[in-house]
């Protein structure tokens, strides 16, 4: 069955318009000072659900901006209910923003795409017509990328490296424009950079993944937020989701694995030593192989305990949130 429908006909009043109670489709937007694009962005969107007869909304994610985003958003929400809004009280990230922006959503399916109009509102009707083929999430492809090269270049190492540790045969895994069932938006957990690995979070959840060539436009406002931190962190947030993937509800799995690996060799060889000990009068402190054995069997327990830590962790922050909102606009 398809996750969403339209309308007999195209709406249109003098009056603001206000939101349905469950709409089609939810288009849920991260930014960061983009203050020049959010009104034309919004048009668009407008224009295609308008024109395909989809019920939607706009939620737009501030994600602490000091360029008068804010304002922006209150003056489109005063003209429009479908446009609602939060406001984190700084800025904490695109994940955190997404997050965000995924709890708040209403709609039967949600739409992600950045802010700074790169990302085309045409491509609304094939992802929501590749979601209809059976797919919970479907991934953009920017083919023909708009970017500089200090953005290419790590962008395909990173979706190249990606696709090889998790089996996920994409060619743009952080590709803001994305679509999902709504069980599959509320399921995810991002934070820190996580967001640059969606499709692969999804897809350990046990979702079925899919991807489309999308346009892809030169930026027209603002400057790009990329920097050589983002791929230091991107590196890093790799490992994280490869653990995420295999041992997120069972570190004692990972650490108990490799501290009883560690504890038998550990052990095996101090017990060899100490047996020479007493029956051959063998001096210890002559053999070094002995006190490596000694570090090696401390070093087994502590992965195991580090295994539990992580497990009693995991259980105690199941529900916790990583971002504080200052205000929001609803319809």
């Amino acid at each position: 069955m398809s996750p969403f429908r339209k309308t007999s006909k195209p709406r249109h009043s003098r009056h603001p318009v206000r939101l349905a109670a469950e709409p089609d489709l939810t288009v849920v937007v991260p930014l960061f000072n983009e203050a020049q694009s959010l009104s034309e962005l919004f048009g668009e969107i407008r224009s295609v659900c308008g024109r395909e007869r989809l019920d939607f909304e706009a939620v737009f994610v501030d994600d602490g901006s000091t360029d008068g985003s804010w304002d922006e958003l209150e003056a489109l929400h005063r003209k429009d209910r479908r446009v609602r809004a939060i406001q984190f009280r700084k800025n904490f990230g695109k994940s955190e923003a997404l997050s965000a922006g995924f709890a708040a959503a209403r709609g039967r399916v949600v739409i992600t795409m950045d802010a700074d109009l790169q990302d085309d509102p045409e491509e609304i009707p094939n992802l929501l017509g590749k979601l209809e083929e059976g797919f919970d999430l479907v991934s953009g492809w920017k083919r023909k990328r708009r970017d500089p090269l200090s953005k290419r270049i790590p962008s395909k190492f990173f979706n190249r490296t990606t696709a090889l540790l998790t089996g996920l045969k994409l060619h743009d895994f952080n590709c803001g424009l994305k679509a999902y069932r709504k069980e599959a938006a509320k399921t995810l957990n991002l934070y820190g950079e996580l967001h640059r690995y969606i499709p692969a979070l999804a897809k350990w959840h046990g979702f079925r993944i899919a991807e489309i060539s999308v346009h892809h436009r030169p930026r027209k406002y603002g400057r790009t937020k990329y920097g050589l931190s983002r791929f230091l962190y991107g590196m890093l947030d790799l490992v994280t989701v490869m653990f995420l993937g295999k041992f997120t509800q069972r570190p004692l799995h990972l650490f108990g694995s490799i501290g009883l690996l560690l504890a038998l060799g550990g052990g095996g060889i101090t017990l060899y030593f100490v047996l020479m000990r007493i029956f051959n009068q063998m001096y210890l402190s002559r053999r070094p192989f002995f006190f490596i054995g000694i570090v090696l069997l401390i070093l087994g327990i502590q992965f195991v305990s580090i295994g539990l830590l992580g497990e009693m962790i995991t259980r105690s922050n199941a529900n916790a949130r990583h971002y504080s909102v200052r205000r929001t606009l609803e319809g």
